[in-house]
């Protein structure tokens, strides 16, 4: 039932969003020198790599490190990525990773291929079995502001009580947090 719910919802989302992602598409290129979409190495079910697409934000000579990790963040942001990161329109393209399956609506939120230390805590509690989400139950409990042991516990209590309303309830979240900018670091 998961599956189908992302397939056809992520369907009437590309026919929905068609003009608006084309208008976001060329606003970063015309803000920016570089490509559209930025490709980041995520691990995935089973601590599998994948490529997961999101909307660039950064400039092309950013470290490929969590965002907080930069020592100064804002001179890699672009003109048009801040506004994608506190919208979070930046998100926009995984809808094709949920097409193709490596990711769904909902589920722990895919981590960066080099950071270890979640993968691990996630590994040792059974949350690598779990397809990554553009959403999760982390995301909608503080999102960029939880420390890692945090997300994971938030991780393991979906693990451990994910349902059809669950995620439900962890979507209907997820849009008043993105309409209120809640728990997005800029």
């Amino acid at each position: 039932m998961k599956r189908n719910f992302d397939l056809i919802i992520s369907l009437l989302l590309l026919i929905i969003l068609f003009l608006p992602l084309l208008a976001i598409a060329f606003y970063i290129k015309t803000n920016s020198r570089g490509p559209i979409l930025y490709w980041s190495d995520r691990i995935g079910i089973n601590n599998t790599i994948f490529k997961m697409p999101k909307f660039r934000t950064m400039q092309v000579n950013t470290p490929a490190v969590a965002t907080h990790l930069l020592s100064n963040p804002e001179k890699y942001v672009t003109p048009a990525g801040r506004w994608l990161r506190k919208t979070s329109l930046d998100e926009l393209p995984q809808i094709f990773s949920v097409i193709k399956g490596d990711m769904s609506f909902v589920g722990p939120r895919p981590a960066l291929f080099n950071q270890d230390d979640l993968v691990a805590l996630r590994t040792s509690k059974g949350i690598h079995t779990l397809i990554p989400g553009i959403t999760g139950w982390a995301q909608i409990n503080g999102r960029d502001d939880l420390p890692i042991p945090v997300k994971v516990d938030h991780d393991y209590y979906y693990l451990q009580n994910r349902s059809f309303l669950f995620d439900l309830k962890i979507l209907a979240k997820t849009v008043i947090n993105v309409i209120f900018g809640k728990g997005i670091q800029h």
